[in-house]
Order: structure tokens, then sequence, then C-alpha cells
């Protein structure tokens, strides 16, 4: 995995319709509060295990299985492994920096959030990586974003630190099942998630199936274009603690 692919993995990783068009339905501000009603996951720890594969800008293709842990609001961790028990990447995030490791090709970030946006052009925090990881909307529900409903989704659009994300909400369970997001920017990147399965955990919905594809666009280099498609098979949601290891 080049260093460009280990970064999309990492940002894919954080962020797992067609009909006929109908006529949306405005709200005013009041109308919107009591009527939408988004879904957070409630947990303390949770562990999932899944599979992903992702092809990158050559058309390359890589399989492997996905260990994510977590302490809500605390820290988020995860491990690569491509196969034969080997793991290729590990990475940790918290309110304050975020480490991932390439044990394979020797790619290594360790930084706080604001050299990550300086160095990969993307804002990003422990709660907006959690909220997309888990299908929340992106951010806290706000009288400054817009609201429609179209039949039985609410389309939500918030702007945030130049960047746009317009989510499909389920009025069923009150999670996201689409995500577009893109900078104001012309020549920005962007990044897109379809949450195609929801499971019941512990009476939450929980997103199983994902397909997320990304369009990284750096200083001074080409744009490029990746995909990733991540499978969860497996989610524990405890309130036993879980270590979250870093170092190999």
């Amino acid at each position: 995995m080049n260093r460009l692919s280990f970064v999309f993995f990492f940002l894919a990783l954080v962020g797992i319709s067609a009909g006929c068009a109908r006529k949306p339905e405005l709200f005013s501000s009041d109308t919107v509060m009591d009527e939408f009603e988004p879904n957070y996951l409630d947990f303390n720890y949770l562990s999932a295990r899944g599979k992903v594969m992702i092809e990158d800008r050559n058309g390359k293709i890589t399989k492997g299985t996905l260990n994510i842990r977590a302490k809500k609001d605390s820290i988020l961790w995860f491990s690569l492994s491509p196969g034969l028990g080997i793991e290729a990447a590990r990475g940790v995030m918290t309110h304050d920096f975020i480490k991932i490791r390439d044990r394979i090709n020797g790619n290594t970030i360790d930084m706080d959030y604001d050299t990550f946006r300086k160095n990969y052009g993307v804002s990003l925090t422990l709660a907006l990586a959690q909220n997309l990881l888990f299908a929340n909307i992106p951010h806290e529900f706000s009288l400054r974003d817009r609201m429609v409903r179209v039949g039985q989704s609410f389309e939500l659009t918030q702007e945030r630190d130049n960047l746009v994300y317009r989510s499909a909400i389920s009025a069923r369970h009150g999670k996201v099942t689409d995500l577009q997001s893109d900078t104001k920017r012309r020549d920005g990147g962007s990044l897109s998630a379809n949450y195609q399965e929801f499971k019941d955990v512990e009476s939450q919905p929980f997103p199983f199936r994902a397909i997320v594809n990304m369009i990284i666009s750096l200083p001074d280099k080409p744009r490029s274009k990746m995909s990733m498609n991540a499978e969860i098979v497996k989610v524990d949601l405890s309130n036993d603690s879980l270590n979250f290891p870093y170092n190999y």
C-alpha cells in the first residue's frame, strides 16, 4: 500500500438509491426539530471485525480483515491484515492526535489534527471520524443547517470548515444511508459513502455494509480516486475495558 493509498484507507475507514424523484417537503426550524430524530450509537466500549476490499488509483485491489476497537468519545483504534494473519497496518485516534503505521511499507503518520489538515487537506476530528464510522450525522444538528424531507428520508446539508456535507437520513431509524462531502474549492477532493445494510446491535441500528469512494486532491499532485467496500461481520458492545495497542 503506497503512502497515498495508506492515507485513503484511513480516511475511507472513518467515512464506510435510485428511484423516482419526489417533491421535497420544506420545514420551518421548529418543525424540523420536532420531526428529525438522528440516531447516535450508544456504547461504552466497542469491538468489531469485518472484511474490506480497497481499489487504488491504479486499479490494484487489496483485500483484508479489519478490526476496530473504540471507547466512546475517547479513542478509536483499527488494524488491517491482508491475509495469512499478518497485520499490515495499525492506527489510533484520540482527541489530540492521529497515529497510523504501515508495517509492510514503513509508512508512518504521527501528528496532530492541524498538521494532518495542512498535509492532506482534510479537516478531521475524533468526533467526526466516530460519526462517519457509525453512520451518525457528521455534525450535531444546528439551526444554520438546511433540512428538507423527501418521502421517507431527511436530506441534511451542513457546512463546516469549508467542507459541505450532504446526508440522507432514514426517517425510519435515524441513521445516515448516503453521504456526499466535498470542499468549496473547485479543484478540491470529495468523499461519498453509501451505507447499504443495517442490522440490530443491542436494539440499535448499526451499518454492516458500506461502499466508500474518495477523490484526494493534494497540492502539486494529480487528483486520485480510490474506493473501499467494507462488510462488518461481528460487533460487540461492552462495559468492559479494551486494550488499544499501537506499538508493535
